[in-house]
């Protein structure tokens, strides 16, 4: 298993608005155009974009979720203490 991974997300503060977030996905919206509108983080003007981090870069619950996806999977709600994230592994 890779020891690196290249991830944008999208984070939010509340579990609803994570989940009102991975419903439009699914009805076809960009995750970069999401990420640009909705995301709470400075990355979210770069579509959300993290570039490559290894292991013990990001909080535990986020590199868990990152690591375990597949590449252009994205994760459903991820918790963590800044609040709520959608991952997309991109490589």
């Amino acid at each position: 298993m890779s020891d690196k991974v290249t991830a944008s997300h999208i984070l939010v503060d509340q579990e609803f608005e994570a989940q009102d977030l991975v419903k439009k996905l699914e009805d076809g919206k960009s995750f970069e155009e999401l990420a640009k509108d909705f995301s709470n983080c400075p990355s979210g003007k770069s579509g959300g974009s993290l570039g490559e981090f290894g292991k013990g870069m990001m909080v535990q619950e986020f590199e868990k979720a990152a690591f375990a996806l597949n590449p252009g999977e994205v994760s459903g709600p991820v918790k963590t203490q800044f609040g709520y994230h959608l991952i997309k592994r991109e490589a």
